[in-house]
């Protein structure tokens, strides 16, 4: 669901970066006010797991299109809210520096969709709810579906309302929300199964990461986490689609032909490709995002500390 730079207006754009912008800004201030850097080997890994999770896209059957996992409600689900976002916004802003995945331009707008719906609106307001007498598989499952549907159907629709609000590409907006919301329900649905699956699996083998933050969590859980990522963004990610993302297919089906331009800046890793291997910046990738999200937090989470 990344947007592109093609897609957005300067004015749009702005805004958006303001807003998420100002939501990061309060979610490093929580993380720096609990005091708390405990997290930060955690959220490192599962950043490095979702950063690669994004590189696999999954065919949808029947449609010539296909998706990928966003990762936001996974997180969330672990590292609760504030840390949740502020992980998906290091996950997207090194996605459209390194990686030409998105754009600066569209960055504010890419952190809202894909963070904020999940982190803000569908963890507290169905999740948590539905998870508040315990954790079992079939909370875990229930719960994950319908708050993943949420979350990508509501990002989803910011796709929708951003491009038109933009006025760059003309796309008419009653059908452009036609064919983003079902194709984009459809992805939903794959990324809350495949969330509920791994928090169950987590939830039987691993239940200190879903305690205080998972703050407790023992190094053999994030070494496992990590060598996950290491395995999905190295070699899982050989086996994705081809096919056009939702966002690209969406965009085809309307206007018949794709509005993707040149990333804003000339990416080291543009198209997830190092000397022509996409193994090679999966594993490149995963390294750098594991590393730039555990000093984020673990500084953020110190300063407190060090201030007193």
């Amino acid at each position: 669901m990344h947007m592109a730079d093609a897609l957005v207006s300067p004015a749009v754009g702005g805004v958006m970066t303001v807003v998420s912008t100002g939501i990061l800004g309060y979610s490093l201030y929580r993380i720096r006010r609990e005091n708390d850097s405990g997290t930060a080997s955690l959220a490192g890994v599962l950043g490095a797991f979702v950063f690669a999770a994004q590189m696999i896209n999954f065919t949808i059957p029947a449609t010539g299109s296909s998706g990928h996992l966003g990762g936001a409600l996974l997180l969330t689900a672990l590292l609760k809210p504030f840390r949740a976002f502020t992980v998906m916004a290091a996950i997207l802003l090194l996605q459209a520096l390194l990686f030409a995945d998105g754009g600066l331009l569209a960055y504010g707008c890419n952190v809202f969709n894909m963070a904020f719906f999940a982190c803000f609106i569908a963890y507290p307001l169905i999740f948590k709810p539905l998870t508040a007498k315990g954790f079992n598989k079939k909370r875990l499952m229930t719960a994950s579906i319908l708050s993943a549907l949420a979350g990508v159907e509501l990002g989803a629709f910011g796709v929708v309302a951003e491009t038109f609000l933009s006025g760059v590409t003309q796309l008419p907006f009653s059908v452009f929300a036609a064919l983003m919301l079902p194709i984009h329900l459809a992805i939903g649905l794959v990324e809350g199964i495949t969330t509920g699956l791994i928090l169950a699996f987590l939830h039987q083998y691993r239940p200190e990461l879903f305690a205080k933050n998972g703050r407790d969590a023992e190094p053999q859980a994030c070494f496992g986490l990590g060598l996950a990522a290491l395995i999905t963004g190295g070699a899982l990610s050989l086996t994705a689609s081809e096919l056009p993302d939702g966002l690209e297919w969406s965009i085809l089906k309307t206007a018949g032909e794709s509005f993707e331009l040149p990333a804003s800046l000339q990416a080291v890793f543009a198209d997830y490709n190092i000397a022509d291997s996409t193994a090679l910046a999966g594993i490149a990738g995963v390294v750098i995002t594991a590393v730039f999200i555990f000093a984020l937090i673990r500084i953020t989470g110190r300063r407190k500390a060090q201030a007193a």
